[in-house]
């Protein structure tokens, strides 16, 4: 089981340390949330600055609003990214719920998974190499790897699963133990069904706070603000945090049981101190 961490969105002056602090421990993965209209660094440049900090984790979005942007220069972005990083960029896409994030980008929320499909078929045939129109040549850098960086969808519904098999390599899944299982059933069925090989990676997601209580205190506030737009269910999402070593760990244990190849342990709270703890708490 891999274990990555989720990047607090608070204080960007401060993901230079966790990120120092993470790239010497034992994760695999540094995750970074995406929104528009939101006090948050914008992913794909807090990541560029990262891969310079670090050598080894992957770094990856978690996930990236994709219908929120352009695909060709999106596709230009993560080549670069991943070709940069030496291979260590995962792009995690998501089409996203909030509906203030697609009128500021002028998109439309109802028609944003057919949109998604639509920019997923045109980057694969940008980093593919081939040219991107009859008129338009090829479009560089070629990534790291041949044919893209590695593609991870998240989601829920249906459609969004079955993207992961027709686009993706594997499946990020916001959900607790209790409810995953059936998600990832659901990811595998349309893998197989598909004629893909081997198994799609499974990487989910759990919320954490170690510290004294202001460090809790603090990520609770942070989490509570960033999904206030669900309204009851953030209160839950908040009661849900796992603050101590042994539920943490005994969270790994249960995803670990249900086939999950990594859990992204993500922080709300600012304290760059989390790291040392998480480390020492896995």
């Amino acid at each position: 089981m891999e274990v990555g961490i989720g990047l607090p969105i608070s204080a960007p002056e401060l993901l230079l340390d966790w990120a120092r602090a993470a790239d010497t421990g034992p994760f695999t993965t540094l995750g970074l949330l995406d929104r528009l209209v939101y006090d948050n660094p914008e992913p794909l440049v807090t990541l560029a600055v990262l891969a310079g900090a670090t050598s080894r984790v992957r770094l990856q979005t978690e996930v990236l609003l994709a219908p929120l942007r352009e695909p060709v220069l999106l596709a230009k972005q993560a080549a670069t990214l991943d070709r940069l990083s030496g291979g260590r960029f995962v792009l995690g896409l998501g089409v996203g719920g909030r509906e203030d994030d697609h009128e500021a980008a002028g998109t439309d929320l109802h028609t944003r998974g057919r949109l998604l499909d639509r920019q997923m078929r045109v980057m694969q045939r940008i980093w593919s190499g081939a040219p991107h129109s009859d008129t338009v040549g090829p479009i560089g850098p070629r990534p790291y790897r041949a044919n893209g960086p590695e593609v991870l969808f998240g989601g829920f519904r249906p459609a969004a699963l079955a993207r992961v098999a027709h686009f993706g390599d594997g499946f990020l899944a916001a959900a607790a133990p209790s409810w995953i299982g059936p998600l990832i059933e659901t990811v595998r069925r349309c893998w197989d069904e598909a004629g893909r090989s081997g198994r799609p990676r499974i990487v989910a997601q759990a919320n954490v706070a170690l510290g004294p209580e202001d460090v809790v205190d603090d990520a609770r506030t942070a989490m509570a603000a960033y999904y206030r737009f669900t309204g009851g269910r953030a209160d839950r999402m908040v009661e849900g945090m796992l603050t101590t070593p042994a539920t943490i760990r005994q969270t790994i244990a249960q995803y670990a049981e249900l086939g999950v190849d990594e859990v992204v342990l993500y922080c709300y709270g600012r304290d760059p101190g989390q790291v040392d703890r998480l480390a020492e708490a896995i």
